[in-house]
């Protein structure tokens, strides 16, 4: 699937968490074949300026930057420690394009593949603020800064109110995902009957029931895979485009090597079966 002239990835790479072996990290998942990478302008979970130095050793290398997926965040100042990109004193407008510029700086890059809404200032529905912060988004992607924009840690009805009300709808929702709430079924659902794709998060840091289970394990051995491996290709096959935040070279691989392989109807309702049940 392609947004214009830029290809919508089969894996997403995640930075987040990895403090200084942020750089070393980024580098080994592009050289494993990773192709998009996932970081946000937002120092207590991320390091975008490590993601930035491996970008441009990977530059000075050969690689192409248009041969890379980037993906980045505005987080509100209540998402962040003490190092702001921005002034928080400023208008939230004002906000949003400081720390997209420092974003491109970071990343040595002129645009961005796909900006998000490191999650809405509300709980359940889009504020003021989320509603100006999404003007600003759309403003950077009629400039083409950000050819793709998107949404992060929201519920189904903040979605909907976006699709509805926002003059630039959004490509991407990325959100934590959880196989005992039907693998965020409400807005994964939602999601692909409105043409978004639907980025899921910490698939197998938050479902170890799924990944341990015997009939995970069952379908493993016979595909000769990991259980891992089978958790991330029965996201795939549910419209799910993952993310791995793996520091392993091997699982790096692995994790790619998803594409390699399909489950039959059988094995997905078992573990569609298996996850209602946790």
């Amino acid at each position: 699937m392609e947004n214009k002239n830029n290809k919508i990835p089969e894996f997403i790479y995640g930075t987040a968490w990895k403090e200084e072996a942020t750089a070393q990290l980024t580098k080994k998942s592009v050289k494993a074949g990773f192709r998009a990478i996932d970081t946000a302008n937002q120092k207590k979970h991320y390091r975008e300026d490590f993601v930035g130095q491996a970008l441009l050793e990977l530059f000075e290398e050969g690689v192409k930057r248009e041969s890379l997926f980037l993906q980045s965040k505005f987080t509100y100042s209540g998402g962040q420690d003490h190092r702001l990109p921005y002034d928080p004193n400023d208008k939230i407008s004002t906000q949003v394009i400081s720390s997209f510029e420092s974003t491109l700086k970071n990343l040595n890059t002129d645009y961005i593949d796909s900006y998000l809404l490191h999650g809405p200032s509300a709980s359940n529905f889009v504020s003021d603020s989320d509603w100006e912060v999404w003007e600003t988004f759309e403003n950077l992607y009629k400039a083409g800064k950000a050819k793709m924009l998107g949404v992060s840690n929201v519920t189904v009805h903040q979605v909907k109110e976006l699709v509805e009300k926002a003059k630039i709808k959004p490509v991407f929702v990325q959100n934590r995902c959880f196989a005992n709430q039907g693998w965020d079924k409400p807005v994964r659902e939602y999601c692909l009957s409105n043409q978004i794709i639907y980025q899921g998060f910490s698939l197998l840091t938050a479902n170890p029931q799924v990944v341990k289970s015997p009939s995970v394990s069952t379908i493993a051995a016979k595909l000769r895979v990991t259980p891992q491996q089978v958790v991330f290709r029965f996201a795939k096959q549910i419209g799910i485009l993952a993310l791995t935040g793996t520091t392993s070279e091997l699982h790096m691989k692995e994790d790619l090597a998803i594409l390699n392989f399909e489950l039959t109807l059988d094995e997905m309702s078992s573990i569609a079966t298996l996850s209602k049940h946790l």
